[in-house]
């Protein structure tokens, strides 16, 4: 088993990742952990501090899938310059865990949010945010990339106890079973249970929309303000303010990501984390008269009988074919792209061959 670097401890490295360092050669040269990604150019932390870094040429050039470079949380092998303030990256250790998502737009490729956290803190705001079906494409992507979740309900001060009360029923009606922590960064409440997730050496992030309030409840996590906030709209709705993903280590070792809001994040990839997500709708299915059923009007049909007397609600159900129909649609149209891809680069290989060209 190979040794754990104890002064890494405190940023998150464990005998997981040791152990994928050494089995893929990577103990040459030190590591660090990215704390923040701008343009060319990254900000790493190890034991001696922050500093900044460049990927090495050879491993840019090597690299054929832009979600394979480093994003925020990964662990990187670094060669340092003389002075120690600044470092070129050679590799990326495997990733223990991650959060991706189809990339924006028409692009079938995977889009890296970050990496190696333990647990995502999925913040909806109680009022104009609130959304389920949402919420459940967020537990896709988070259980897909084998990371805890916990929900976050904020601005609870501007719902009544009986409206929040309601809100938490319809999350548990649509089968969500993770734990949920109602809270206000107003009045204070809930904020600390949520400083009791929080453990020295761990790593969490923060998901959700724009204006739902990730800045400013960081701001009272950490009990100063180092993140911009603005002011909200007469509705409660807040306005975006966090530009770029960034780890911040918290005065008591446990370590956020920050990370903006997000407009749209389509399934890719996602196959695990919708059946670990509605792992309902799968154990009904073992039940149905047919192994091959549709669910749509077969006899004897276990989830559609679910829905007709209560136990299972359709929005959910619905949720459930239409997550799982996207994932498959872009799961083939990225595998078709990936095929084309490799065609095309046997093709260039065999005319450089043909006209005599080697690579200096």
């Amino acid at each position: 088993m190979s040794p754990v670097n104890d002064q890494l401890k405190q940023f998150g490295w464990d005998e997981w990742l040791a152990e994928k360092a050494e089995s893929n050669g990577l103990t040459e040269y030190r590591l660090a952990r990215v704390v923040a990604v701008d343009r060319d150019q990254l900000l790493v932390l190890n034991e001696s501090g922050e500093f900044r870094a460049k990927l090495a040429g050879r491993f840019l050039y090597m690299t054929e899938n832009p979600s394979d470079l480093p994003c925020v949380g990964d662990w990187v092998r670094v060669q340092y310059s003389g002075s120690d303030d600044f470092g070129i990256i050679h590799d990326v250790v495997p990733r223990k865990s991650f959060l991706r998502r189809k990339a924006a737009g028409d692009a079938i490729e995977y889009q890296m949010i970050a990496s190696n956290i333990d647990v995502a803190l999925i913040v909806q705001s109680c009022q104009f945010d609130f959304n389920t079906n949402r919420l459940e494409r967020y537990l896709v992507m988070v259980r897909n990339g084998h990371v805890h979740p916990v929900v976050l309900l904020t601005k609870t001060d501007l719902v009544s106890a009986t409206t929040l009360q309601q809100l938490i029923e319809e999350i548990r009606g649509a089968g969500i079973t993770a734990e949920v922590i109602a809270l206000s960064t107003i009045t204070g409440e809930g904020v600390n249970d949520v400083q009791t997730i929080l453990q020295p050496g761990k790593t969490y992030t923060l998901l959700g929309s724009s204006g739902v309030g990730k800045s400013t409840l960081i701001n009272r996590l950490i009990g100063r303000h180092i993140l911009e906030t603005k002011m909200v709209s007469g509705t409660g709705e807040g306005r975006h303010t966090t530009v770029r993903r960034e780890l911040i280590v918290l005065d008591n070792g446990a370590m956020l990501i920050d990370t903006p809001g997000m407009r749209e994040f389509g399934m890719l990839g996602a196959e695990e984390g919708i059946g670990s997500s509605f792992a309902d709708i799968y154990e009904l299915a073992l039940q149905c008269r047919f192994g091959d059923c549709s669910h749509s009007n077969e006899p004897g049909c276990a989830v559609l009988g679910a829905i007709e007397e209560g136990s299972l609600h359709k929005a959910h159900f619905q949720n459930f074919l239409k997550l799982k129909s996207e994932s498959e649609f872009h799961d083939l149209s990225y595998l078709e792209k990936r095929n084309k891809d490799k065609a095309f680069g046997r093709y260039i290989k065999s005319v450089k061959k043909d006209m005599g060209i080697r690579r200096t």
